[in-house]
């Protein structure tokens, strides 16, 4: 059996990569993106891959944005998420001590998760790179000596490079939401789903939204995540992201009912099982 070809945005051993193995399992093939844009066009593509998998928001960064716009218009499907604790660690060259490292190199968002880590060791300057995997395998091939990289645990096993220090982030909860993506037409049905997402726009009547909201709560639903974003083109008028969390699927069809005469341009992106999470 061929393995399954998943996309994400990074390169091998980023925290892409161990949200997909998490998910799918470890015996996958990872297929590189440069950026979210070219991850979506790739999961577009039949002869390319069977899935992909894109970060949607982290618990202390917040939502990625863009990430909202590019689901919208990519016609691909939310299948289910998987919730990753972003662990990070000081790795560098095997046979170095962390008094030995002039410099750690790293994604500015695993910079700054570590930086109360680093007080500690004020010789050493901290450098801002495009990604934590990147830095990770930048100091394995080019022999970087006196150089350490703050990544997770995947890139250290990847590229052979030792770890200093584990978990060195400050916040030890900080999670990553991923969605897991497929093609429409290569999503099998699923009866018992717990969790939707889906946006919609309102006009400017008094109260459209809040009747919305109403809707829900009168079928028990947990509104889990409400994010606004502008609609292209269209000055002060915006879409609404919402996730919500019931116990049936008939929860979730009555509310829909209750809404569509309020709810503008409402797409449902997908339905699914509430995800794990990955410690």
């Amino acid at each position: 059996m061929d393995k399954r070809r998943i996309v994400i945005q990074g390169v091998e051993g980023c925290f892409h990569h161990i949200a997909a193995n998490a998910y799918y399992g470890e015996d996958v093939e990872i297929i590189p993106a440069e950026n979210f844009a070219k991850l979506v066009d790739l999961v577009n593509d039949e002869s390319v891959c069977d899935a992909g998998i894109m970060a949607i928001e982290n618990s202390i960064a917040g939502s990625i944005l863009q990430n909202y716009g590019l689901l919208q218009d990519s016609g691909l499907v939310v299948e289910g998420e998987i919730f990753l604790r972003v662990k990070q660690n000081l790795m560098s060259l095997p046979g170095q001590k962390i008094e030995d490292l002039k410099e750690v190199h790293s994604h500015p968002m695993a910079i700054n998760q570590c930086r109360a880590f680093f007080r500690k060791y004020p010789h050493i300057r901290l450098v801002e790179t495009e990604d934590t995997a990147i830095s990770a395998r930048n100091i394995r091939e080019k022999e970087l000596h006196g150089i350490g990289a703050i990544a997770g645990d995947l890139p250290a096993s990847l590229y052979e490079l030792e770890i200093l220090a584990e978990e060195i982030e400050s916040i030890k909860n900080n999670q990553t939401r991923f969605f897991l993506l497929k093609r429409k037409k290569d999503v099998g049905p699923n009866g018992g789903y717990t969790k939707a997402s889906l946006y919609f726009s309102t006009s400017h009547e008094p109260g459209s939204l809040s009747y919305i909201l109403e809707c829900f709560a009168e079928e028990r639903i947990n509104l889990s995540k409400i994010q606004s974003h502008p609609i292209p083109g269209v000055n002060w008028q915006y879409f609404f992201h919402v996730d919500l969390e019931f116990e049936t699927p008939l929860q979730f069809k009555n509310a829909m009912n209750k809404i569509s005469e309020k709810a503008r341009g409402m797409k449902i992106l997908g339905t699914y099982n509430k995800g794990i999470e990955i410690r």
